[in-house]
């Protein structure tokens, strides 16, 4: 009973360090198609404008200052969001609705149409180029779901945790005996069987973090309603903070043996390892690239994904521009896609979830491995 609590109050721990992490990441890495796009409606309200579905997938999978609800003409409904910025000796915080969805500047600071700093924040030095803030940590849309989705896993652990004391000796109820076969899972099937019996313990509670972290925002990305629908999962900069902290722990992790099979492996010849030593650097390589493809895996999964359904939705604007009626025809087909592909998304949230935990626990797993006599 106490090495589960344990295990629940690390979960709790890792969460908030995930959080914070990734704060920074994903405000480094935000982006504002959302108020572009708006601002060309606000310029070009006479006019009726050509369905763009690029453009229209894009802001829906990338992040922003603003969380973007819906529009009914040109009235923009959004969530405005706190902007942080740090920039000339001195911090500027104030609402996202200062901009004006992306129309007007506040003390300087304005959004970017250029190319290279399209959606960002910035101002216009002495010779009137695009400067950056030295340090932009705004809550972004990403930044907030991110915030949201560790807080809903801190109350339900903790939840789950006192549920422990409490039907202590008795069956597990409620949340608890939801949570407990996939803790359950997690531990045997991915802990243990891939670091070992007596390894296994010290690495569980992030192993847990990570997988219920991954399989909560893949499932709330899924859902098209505040505060879900933000592409955590999705963004680059998440799962790369999620795939450094693995090579982090991984590179500590590893023991003489680790090294020795990067640097002198066993069973292989001298002339792969003199004079051009061949096989440790592709080794020496393998320590980063293994990471990198964690980080790429999760990205391309959960973005294709969104993109495909996207991709669907946007059919019925496309026919609809020809013919009405053709737009209600290949909407029939397009829901129908899109519907399916949601229920593929949310078997591939969990498969995503399992797939990362599990590669995580086989580097562990290498890392920590004794040397065979």
């Amino acid at each position: 009973m106490s090495d589960k609590l344990g295990v629940i109050k690390q979960i709790a721990t890792w969460s908030l360090l995930l959080s914070f992490m990734t704060f920074s990441a994903v405000a480094a890495n935000a982006t504002n198609e959302e108020q572009h796009d708006m601002d060309h409606e606000d310029n070009h309200a006479a006019e009726e404008e050509k369905f763009e579905a690029g453009k229209w997938i894009v802001e829906h999978i990338t992040d922003s200052y603003e969380w973007h609800i819906l529009s009914v003409g040109n009235m923009h409904v959004s969530v405005p969001l706190p902007v942080i910025l740090y920039d000339q000796g001195e911090w500027h915080v104030f609402m996202s609705t200062r901009f004006h969805h992306g129309n007007d500047a506040y003390k300087g600071y304005f959004i970017s149409d250029d190319n290279f700093n399209a959606g960002k924040i910035v101002r216009k030095d002495a010779q009137g180029h695009e400067v950056r803030p030295y340090l932009d940590i705004s809550i972004t849309k990403n930044v907030f779901a991110i915030l949201f989705s560790c807080l809903l896993l801190i109350l339900v652990f903790i939840s789950v945790a006192k549920s422990y004391k409490k039907t202590e000796g008795h069956a597990p109820k409620g949340l608890q005996s939801f949570l407990e076969p996939i803790i359950i899972f997690v531990r045997d099937d991915i802990a243990k069987a891939s670091i070992g019996e007596k390894k296994y313990e010290k690495y569980l509670p992030f192993l847990l973090t990570i997988f219920f972290f991954i399989l909560l925002n893949n499932i709330l990305g899924l859902i098209p309603i505040f505060p879900a629908g933000a592409n955590v999962t999705g963004n680059i900069g998440v799962t790369g903070v999620l795939a450094v902290f693995v090579f982090i722990i991984t590179t500590v992790s590893g023991n003489k043996a680790y090294w020795l099979h990067i640097f002198n492996a066993p069973g292989v010849p001298w002339w792969l390892k003199f004079p051009i030593p061949l096989m440790p650097v592709v080794e020496l390589m393998g320590i980063f690239t293994k990471p990198f493809v964690l980080m790429v895996r999760l990205f391309a999964n959960i973005t294709a994904g969104h993109i495909i359904i996207l991709g669907f939705i946007s059919l019925i604007f496309i026919f609809g521009e020809m013919s009405t009626g053709l737009g209600y025809g290949v909407s029939i087909v397009s829901v129908g896609f899109s519907i399916f592909m949601n229920f593929l998304e949310l078997l591939v949230a969990f498969i995503q979830a399992y797939v990362f935990t599990l590669l995580s626990a086989l580097y562990f797993g290498m890392a920590t491995e004794e040397a065979h006599h």
